[in-house]
């Protein structure tokens, strides 16, 4: 992978303020510092130390030649939602990890996307944003050097990375409201989570009645937090559980799977600082049980 950005300078500064003040993380600079001629003031090669004067060009080459080395590429039919040199957007299906793991080594996202750059040529090392479970669809954003990944990274980190999803829940919900409920790991369990106020981090969820449907609620939900299985803990605690949810409430007549789908995505574009606002439609499990949405 290879990445050029070209900047005009306007007041006096130095490289390495410069860069910091755009987002370049240490260790985005640490392998500038290493990498020949990857950053040029009006052509001329610079140290990060060196000062940059108003009407300068800084360029500067990012250069990945090595992909991730335990990610087996995998032919995969991606629905790629949105793509430049920066980003990749994915609407990912249900029962498809994001990363391998025990098990799960051939049939991962990630798998798929190696195999789609390996096919363009091209270096990339899998980089994903925002992760979702393995049953949840919809939305992903997957940062293609490293630069735009620290970027994201801390837009995510000040909860600058906006997403709204759709839930099927069991009950009528009507209305609009806000929960408020700390979330913690279970007791002598490594995957489920539960309400905890005593000693659980503090998740909040805002979410909306968009349809009731034969005793069923679709919900848009928004994230303001991002806690392990946040909205399925949130609307069981609320009394209102998403219907196919093995974990929290393991009645699958109705579906396959937990009935989330991340349908709508607002950030600002890591590079060009652009808004983006990238949305998936509901997917068909889902759609079965509103038509009419």
């Amino acid at each position: 992978m290879k990445r050029t950005l070209t900047y005009t300078i306007e007041n006096e500064i130095t490289v390495l303020d410069f860069l910091k003040r755009h987002g370049y993380s240490h260790s985005v600079i640490t392998h500038l510092k290493r990498t020949p001629y990857s950053i040029l003031g009006n052509g001329n090669w610079l140290y990060v130390n060196d000062r940059l004067m108003p009407g300068d060009t800084l360029t500067i080459h990012l250069i990945e030649e090595e992909s991730s080395a335990k990610i087996l590429p995998v032919p995969m039919d991606l629905d790629i939602v949105y793509e430049d040199e920066d980003i990749l957007v994915l609407n990912k299906p249900a029962d498809m990890p994001i990363h391998p793991s025990l098990n799960n080594y051939e049939n991962t996202l990630a798998n798929g996307v190696a195999d789609y750059y390996q096919q363009k040529g091209e270096a990339y090392v899998f980089r994903c944003m925002n992760r979702l479970d393995r049953d949840t669809t919809g939305l992903t954003i997957l940062a293609k050097h490293m630069l735009s990944a620290a970027i994201l990274s801390q837009d995510v980190a000040n909860r600058a990375v906006h997403r709204t999803y759709l839930a099927i829940v069991e009950g009528t919900l009507t209305g609009s409201g806000t929960i408020d409920a700390p979330i913690g790991r279970e007791s002598n369990s490594l995957i489920t989570r539960c309400i905890d106020y005593e000693h659980g981090e503090r998740a909040v969820t805002h979410y909306r009645s968009l349809a009731c449907h034969n005793d069923l609620t679709l919900v848009s939900l928004r994230l303001e937090t991002g806690r392990t299985h946040q909205i399925r803990v949130h609307m069981k605690h609320l009394g209102y559980p998403l219907i196919g949810d093995y974990l929290y409430h393991p009645d699958m007549t109705k579906i396959s799977r937990q009935a989330l789908h991340s349908s709508l995505l607002e950030f600002t574009h890591p590079i060009t600082k652009k808004a983006m606002k990238l949305s998936a439609p509901l997917p068909t499990d889902m759609q079965k049980l509103f038509p009419d949405f």
